[in-house]
């Protein structure tokens, strides 16, 4: 068997604490030390800056508040319904203090979406921001959640005329804080199994699963980025740091996502300033950039390729950029290059991972400036990549990757078929084709479900996507497998043009296009045909909805009858 494992000895991971206490109160020996001074949050737009007593007294008075209000009981689910807010990490501690479990969802969702994750979760409570408050009152009353039970964060501690404020919630909680029960500690390996999180999975190929993640699942996941990215504080230089204490992070990933959540996390642990970023805008992203001096970027696909085609970038200095990590979803060769020219100083690193693996799974080493791999495997994971026929794949050789982790999920929520498909003998199918390479990096090659066959051939998705995208009128694209009676599948490219106007000569350019790719690919990778979008569909952390174009296509007639 051909295992790969993480480099460098991971820390101590405790499993008698919950998330709450890791980030407030335990004093872990890797933790670097925060400069004097140094806010743990900023607001954005405000600049007002949070620090560790307040964030500790307002995460107190919300479980204090809460609970005497609302009666909230261990292992009860509450839902988060809210864009990025500097009150955000409070509620979630919050609750973990009680030992209630959060099901972080997409403020952006409708109420029937809403729905959905309200009838998988099952919460007593609902945490919504003011500005979807609407549809979370809709959704609440459609799911049968008293409207007395949906709380509302809103900006500036204001009130609201129907709805118990998180503000209001803190203040009450901190008046009664003496005659509230002091939470109940988890016993010695109690955090493996008490569930933190109820997590929805990205959802690109079906209905979204609810992944449940671990207090020590997650703790795992922050010391394992942290110590790949920091090395051993007492043996490398801060200049090979990717992670400084004294940086400065701009905090625009949605908190609600996997990637949020750690990527969030981790700088608080790191003794870096993250600054809440409400929504993500590209032009108030540049500004605040420069209005923070940032340091350390973390950004998904989509907000890579306006960093490095938008000419909009021009006018910002952004040479305070040190680090920029992208994750959600591969960067392709070519636009990595077109990062590397807007931010030549910088260590770009692409972030591989999952939520069934709390997030991270491999990042490029401190020694590697530029990632246009996935980067090795972080320390404490074992992975091997297993081919069709069940073998283990060597070092060059394509496979689905399978990881251990002391960061794994515990499993599907309410699905035990699923769990059982998934996660094996302590191994997580993450249903990806990788391989590594001979510097032991896991080189993605495409999502195994996406994956097309041609006459039997496997055509990376991916693959066709990195080609067309260098191509100088493509800005982004999307390629899908439709069937056809001939090859079983052929590639079918939806391409996004930089300038509208190109397309007036349409059919000269798709064939410009498919020529493009033919000129240096094996016949069967060709693309059969180009269709111009206006916009490729994603979810929020980047990854590229693709049944949204598969469905696309066979609207537009391309099925197999038809070829």
């Amino acid at each position: 068997m051909t295992t790969f494992e993480g480099r460098g000895e991971l820390p101590h991971i405790p499993d008698d604490i919950t998330l709450e206490e890791f980030i407030l109160d335990y004093s872990h020996p890797f933790r670097p030390t925060r400069p004097p001074g140094s806010p743990w949050l900023v607001v954005d737009l405000t600049g007002r800056k949070v620090g560790l007593e307040e964030l500790r007294t307002r995460t107190r008075g919300f479980a204090a508040g809460v609970q005497t209000q609302f009666g909230i009981r261990e292992d009860d689910v509450v839902l988060m319904f809210s864009r990025n807010h500097i009150d955000y990490h409070p509620c979630v501690w919050g609750m973990h203090r009680l030992l209630a479990r959060i099901s972080p969802c997409n403020p952006t969702f409708s109420a029937a979406e809403l729905g959905y994750q309200l009838r998988q979760t099952n919460p007593t409570l609902m945490i919504a921001h003011v500005d979807v408050l609407d549809t979370a009152l809709q959704g609440a009353k459609d799911f049968g959640l008293p409207s007395e039970r949906v709380i509302v964060l809103t900006e500036d501690n204001a009130e609201h005329k129907t709805q118990f404020t998180v503000n209001q919630l803190i203040l009450k909680g901190l008046k009664q804080l003496s005659n509230v029960p002091s939470p109940r500690k988890l016993r010695a390996g109690e955090g493996r199994q008490k569930i933190a999180f109820l997590s929805p999975s990205s959802g690109t190929t079906g209905l979204p699963k609810i992944i449940a993640l671990s207090h020590s699942g997650v703790i795992a996941g922050i010391l394992m980025v942290s110590t790949h990215q920091m090395g051993d504080a007492k043996h490398v230089s801060e200049a090979v740091r990717r992670y400084r204490p004294g940086d400065v992070c701009l905090g625009i990933v949605p908190l609600y996502h996997i990637f949020g959540i750690l990527m969030s996390h981790i700088p608080i642990f790191c003794g870096i300033t993250l600054v809440i970023v409400p929504k993500f805008v590209f032009k108030d992203m540049l500004e605040s950039i420069v209005r923070h001096k940032i340091n350390q970027l973390t950004i998904v696909p989509p907000q890579a390729v306006l960093l490095s085609k938008d000419p909009l970038v021009r006018q910002y200095d952004l040479t305070s950029v040190r680090v920029i990590t992208c994750g959600g979803a591969s960067l392709s060769e070519a636009l990595t290059n077109a990062l590397v020219k807007v931010f030549p100083d910088a260590y770009i690193a692409q972030a591989y991972g999952q939520t069934e693996v709390t997030g991270g799974i491999s990042m490029p080493s401190t020694l590697t400036k530029v990632g246009y791999n996935c980067g090795t495997l972080l320390p404490g994971i074992k992975a091997h990549a297993v081919k069709p026929d069940g073998s283990f794949a060597r070092q060059g050789e394509a496979g689905e990757l399978q990881v251990k982790s002391p960061s794994c999920a515990i499993g599907y929520w309410g699905n035990d078929v699923a769990t059982r498909e998934t996660f094996v003998d302590g191994w997580c199918r993450t249903g990806d084709l990788v391989m590594f390479n001979d510097r032991e990096e896991i080189v993605y090659i495409d999502r195994l479900k996406e994956i097309i066959k041609v006459n039997g051939m496997q055509v990376s998705p991916a693959e066709l996507e990195g080609c067309l995208v260098g191509h100088p009128h493509v800005a982004e694209v999307c390629v899908v497998g439709i069937p056809n009676e001939k090859t079983g599948e052929v590639p079918l490219a939806f391409v996004v043009l930089k300038l509208p106007s190109v397309a007036q000569e349409a059919n000269e350019l798709k064939q410009e296009l498919m020529q493009y790719v033919a000129k240096d690919r094996a016949r069967f990778k060709h693309v059969a045909y180009v269709e111009f979008v206006e916009g490729i569909p994603r979810n929020p952390s980047g990854k590229v909805s693709r049944q949204v174009l598969r469905d696309r296509a066979l609207q537009l007639g391309r099925s197999a009858s038809k070829m």
